[in-house]
This record gives C-alpha cells, sequence and structure tokens, in this order.
C-alpha cells in the first residue's frame, strides 16, 4: 500500500514538474489541471527536486565563471566551486548553503558501479540532508574511516550518514567497524590483516570518487572528531605541539600538507594521503572561516581535484597567501 502511493505521488510529481517547467503553466493552471489545490502543486514540485526527478542547473552567461573561481583554480590547481553567501548569515547557515550546492555536485558524479569513499563528519552529515535521489546501477558506498572511540562504538553516527547517502544514492555500504584511533598502532595492524577488514581497505583504494570535509582544530562548534571524545588531553596538546592544521578522514597534517612526524598518524584508522590521491575524484567540501588553515593545509597535500567552498572562506584563503 505504501509503495502505491510512493508511486501515485511519484507520477504526479513528475506530471506537475512537465507542466510547470517545460509547458510553463503556472501553479493556478497545473492545480485545474490535475484537481488539486495549490499548495499541493507546491509540494508535489518540491517532492520533485528532492527526489531527483527535477535538477535545476544555473549558467552564466557565456558559462562564464566568477572571477574569485577562476582565480582559486588557476591559484591551487583544482576544480573551483565557490557558493555565493551573504556576509549576515550565521556559519551553521554557510555551512547549509553549500552543503546544498555539494549535494548536487556530488549525486552528479557519481556513475553507475562508481565506488564511492565516504569520510564521516559534521560536514557530510550536513550535506547527506540534501543529496538528491538518484538510482544508477551498481553503486558502492565506502567508509573511508572508523568511528568508535572509548564513549561510543560510533555505529549510529556513521550507520545514519551512510544510510544516508546510500538511501539517495541506492548504494551498497560497506563500514569499516574498528575505532577512528587505536590505542596501539600494533593492533591497527593486525586488525588490518583481518580479511573482513582488508576487503573494506582494497574497496578504499579501488574508490573512483572521495567525498570529505576537513576538520579544525578551532572553531565553534568544533570539528566532530575534536568534540565527540575521540581525542585525549595528551593527543590536543600533540597535535597542536606538531603544528597541526586539520584533519582528513582522521588522517592529520600541518599547513604545508605534511603529516610524516604526526604520531597519532600512526594510530588512525584513516587512509594514508598517498591511497586518497589514488581516486581520480576527490571533492572537498568546506565552510566556515576557521577552517582557513585547514583548507590551505588540504590543498597543499593535493587532497582534492574539486572543492566546494563558501565565497567567504575562499577569499580568506585566497589572501593568505599573498
Amino acid at each position: 500500500m505504501a509503495g502505491e502511493r510512493k508511486s501515485v505521488k511519484m507520477r504526479e510529481a513528475l506530471a506537475a514538474a512537465h507542466l510547470y517547467y517545460r509547458q510553463d503553466f503556472t501553479m493556478e493552471a497545473i492545480a485545474r489541471e490535475l484537481g488539486v489545490s495549490r499548495s499541493s502543486v507546491s509540494r508535489l514540485l518540491t517532492y520533485a527536486k528532492e527526489t531527483g526527478l527535477v535538477e535545476i542547473r544555473i549558467h552564466s552567461p557565456q558559462e562564464a565563471r566568477s572571477r574569485v573561481e577562476q582565480r582559486f583554480a588557476d591559484t591551487f590547481g583544482v576544480n573551483a566551486h565557490v557558493v555565493p553567501v551573504a556576509g549576515r548569515l550565521s556559519e551553521a547557515e554557510q555551512l547549509e548553503r553549500t552543503a546544498q550546492a555539494a549535494a548536487h555536485i556530488i549525486s552528479n558524479r557519481v556513475k553507475p558501479r562508481s565506488i564511492v569513499g565516504l569520510a564521516w563528519g559534521s560536514t557530510m552529515s550536513e550535506v547527506a540532508k540534501y543529496l538528491p535521489g538518484t538510482a544508477k546501477p551498481g553503486v558502492q558506498l565506502v567508509q573511508m574511516n572508523g568511528a568508535a572511540n572509548v564513549y561510543s562504538t560510533g555505529v549510529q553516527y556513521t550507520a545514519e550518514l551512510l544510510g544516508g547517502f546510500a538511501e539517495r544514492l541506492s548504494a551498497e555500504v560497506f563500514q569499516l567497524p574498528v575505532p577512528a584511533i587505536f590505542d596501539d598502532p600494533l593492533t591497527r595492524e593486525a586488525l588490518w590483516r583481518e580479511r573482513s577488514v582488508s576487503r573494506v581497505l582494497d574497496m578504499q583504494a579501488a574508490a573512483n570518487l572521495f567525498v570529505f570535509g576537513l576538520g579544525s582544530r578551532i572553531g565553534d562548534p568544533r570539528s566532530h572528531i575534536y568534540s565527540g571524545g575521540y581525542l585525549g588531553a595528551d593527543d590536543l596538546n600533540q597535535l597542536a605541539h606538531e603544528g597541526v592544521v586539520g584533519d582528513c578522514a582522521s588522517r592529520f597534517y600541518r599547513l604545508d600538507g605534511s603529516t610524516a612526524g604526526i604520531p597519532i598518524n600512526d594510530r588512525s584508522s584513516g587512509p594514508s594521503f598517498d591511497i586518497v590521491r589514488r581516486a581520480p575524484q576527490r571533492i572537498c567540501v568546506v565552510s566556515g572561516s576557521t577552517k582557513r588553515d585547514s583548507l590551505r593545509g588540504a590543498l597543499a597535500a593535493g587532497l582534492m581535484t574539486d572543492v566546494v567552498v563558501d565565497e567567504a572562506l575562499a577569499r580568506l584563503v585566497l589572501t593568505a597567501g599573498e
């Protein structure tokens, strides 16, 4: 019964979308055509966008890119997608706008039989809310870093995030049920030899699309890796001492992009940056002024092929290098 109602709603939404976007019917005219209220038409059009029946793309004249995008791309050698944001918006609202833009870019990059690597974090949780539905066969979604800590298994958190992506992408999920940061690097080495775990690691290395956010030691709210009980006082002091500015999939780096000599990386469940850079497409989603140095370090490390970034942060990063 539920499936039948969903099918009917899908047909109605498709009909409304065709009338509105293809035939330039007004909402009142569509309401008369379908025998529903104007508010119902509005809800059907919203449903059509949320489920991926409708994709809206904005092209400027001659498809010219903004000067900020072009300058960012030229400076850092990445595809830049700069999201315009009003100065009065809070950082939470800037993140929401950036996540909305990123969700559509990511959905368009997923192809049939893609292996999509996903690093958990607050930014990716926000992206999951806006990811449009798509049905591309054979998509596989692999977790790139563990999420357990001494307070939580991390299963519920990652399951909700992975489940949100998987539902929208119609993907098969492969979880990595291990700690985000191990107590002992020898434990990680032993577990990595287990066949059930090594299979997931092999899939990480084979990912052709990697989507991720960046962690930062500063900011309010702080990144989940710092606020969620994953790091003790000794860890935090060590990161500060080593000049760490951020992390990608629980792997920590400095402003110059280097990771060598940062002891906690020996205990991290996240992939090495050599493995990350194997993915031909790597989309970083980042927002907020406190991520300035995190983004600069990630760019220096060559972690991304694409960046989706709010305009204020993009300008900060550009001026920081002057």
